[in-house]
């Protein structure tokens, strides 16, 4: 049985992505933890956003890391996140921004038959490809 992923990315935010590293290279995603723009995803170059032993790799999304802060996974770990946009600007350092345009997350819980099949996470920069 293949591993049910943590996140998952829509068509229209593929495009975005693939807009953003036609600018940008290579990029990184991480969920916001309330600053700013409240708890959206946020996108940076890859290596731009420093991540540490406290953040967890929850997987990739269109060839883009996805972390977020183990104390926030904690809450989280139990649903499937996809990543979306939305038009109108956010308030904060993601890239999208300047588009018009801003991430965000809709969510679902986990069945109890995906718990047991879920994604492994890692923790800190051992994640870090």
């Amino acid at each position: 049985m293949e591993q049910v992923p943590r996140v998952l990315v829509t068509e229209k935010a593929k495009r975005v992505i693939d807009q953003l590293r036609d600018q940008h290279g290579e990029l990184m995603f991480h969920q916001s933890g309330g600053c700013c723009d409240g708890s959206s995803p946020m996108c940076f170059k890859k290596g731009q956003f420093r991540i540490g032993m406290s953040d967890v790799l929850l997987g990739e999304i269109h060839g883009c890391e996805f972390y977020m802060s183990s104390s926030q996974f904690q809450y989280w770990k139990h649903t499937q996140l996809t990543v979306d946009i939305t038009e109108g600007r956010g308030a904060s350092f993601s890239l999208e921004i300047p588009l018009g345009i801003r991430f965000l997350i809709r969510s679902r819980p986990f069945t109890q038959e995906e718990i047991g099949n879920l994604t492994p996470v890692m923790e800190g920069v051992q994640g870090m490809k």
